[in-house]
């Protein structure tokens, strides 16, 4: 049974232009995306997100309904991008899911950019060794996208592929897969604030129709554009906007979302710890959180939030070739 965007908790303006432009059922919004509905009803980005928001709240998946059948086998075909730190895509049941957005959390220096840049790069893998070959886009907040870092990280996935060459298949797979190819399937977009970020994740859908590969999003960092605005109820506004945007992107276009998080201070009595930034409202966003951190001399990544694994902690490190399980030989 079809459902009505009566049944639906809208504003009546927004109501009025959905009916006006011919929309009834939620099923006939399906086949648009935000850009095709904003064009054809003629409603805002905001009016997007209400009724984004509005469907999820009475159940829906986004436009679509799907029965319970459809959600399992979909979980089933789920895909992941290896991280090349075998403990850390053991703990995450294969590395970073496509369809879920991952935070990763951590003090400078830990790791976070490092980490973007190596799943930007394994995420392009063949599907003949195993990887999805999709596309990246990249967008950077802080400039922490170096092109010298990621030719290395590129040059030493190429090379380890190449080592794992037995069939034809193989061997002309290995022919495209170059760090040329590696760098030209990478779409950075350097942003400067929210309102770039934004505009930017407005863009996305018609960007994705063109580049049906694109299989990766990456924001490194989502604190950066957004830590600045003063304004608590403002920023909590836009965070929560973003929540669903990103959510709607990963779940609609078959997308992993990779975001990194600064650390902040938070006072509890008369201590202090380090939390992830941008508060408890935009915690609930991710659907995986992954905190980095030292201990003693020592990288260690910590799955703290997940609906679907055991909170983890498990050793990494960041050598020359990018990011890499911690010889215990050594």
């Amino acid at each position: 049974m079809q459902r009505s965007l009566l049944s639906l908790p809208l504003n009546f303006s927004l109501r009025n232009k959905l009916f006006n432009a011919g929309f009834r059922v939620i099923a006939d919004l399906q086949r648009l995306t935000d850009s095709e509905l904003i064009h054809e009803a003629g409603v805002s980005q905001q009016d997007v997100l209400e009724l984004l928001q509005a469907v999820r709240g009475e159940g829906g998946d986004a436009w679509s309904s799907s029965t319970s059948l459809e959600l399992l086998q979909k979980e089933g075909e789920s895909r992941s991008i290896v991280s090349f730190c075998s403990q850390l895509d053991e703990a995450l049941s294969g590395g970073v899911p496509v369809g879920k957005i991952t935070e990763v959390c951590g003090t400078p220096g830990v790791g976070k950019t490092q980490l973007c840049l190596q799943v930007a790069v394994d995420v392009q893998i063949p599907p003949c060794f195993g990887g999805l070959g999709g596309h990246v886009i990249f967008v950077d907040t802080e400039g922490g996208f170096l092109l010298q870092r990621i030719e290395d990280i590129a040059a030493a996935v190429v090379r380890h592929c190449s080592l794992l060459v037995e069939d034809d298949e193989q061997r002309e797979g290995i022919l495209t897969f170059t760090v040329e190819t590696i760098l030209s399937n990478i779409y950075v977009v350097r942003c400067n604030d929210y309102i770039e970020v934004l505009a930017q994740l407005h863009l996305l859908p018609d960007f994705l129709l063109e580049h049906p590969r694109t299989c990766l999003l990456v924001i490194d960092s989502v604190a950066c554009p957004f830590r600045h605005i003063e304004v608590v109820s403002q920023r909590t506004q836009l965070l929560q906007s973003l929540g669903l945007q990103l959510t709607n992107l990963a779940i609609r276009y078959n997308l992993a979302v990779l975001v990194t998080n600064h650390m902040t201070t938070r006072l509890q009595g008369s201590q202090s710890q380090l939390v992830p930034a941008l508060g408890e409202l935009w915690g609930h966003a991710p659907t995986i959180r992954l905190l980095l951190q030292w201990l003693n001399s020592q990288r260690v990544a910590i799955v703290v939030k997940s609906p679907d694994h055991m909170e983890a902690i498990v050793q990494y490190q960041i050598t020359s070739d990018g990011l890499r399980d911690v010889d215990e030989s050594v």
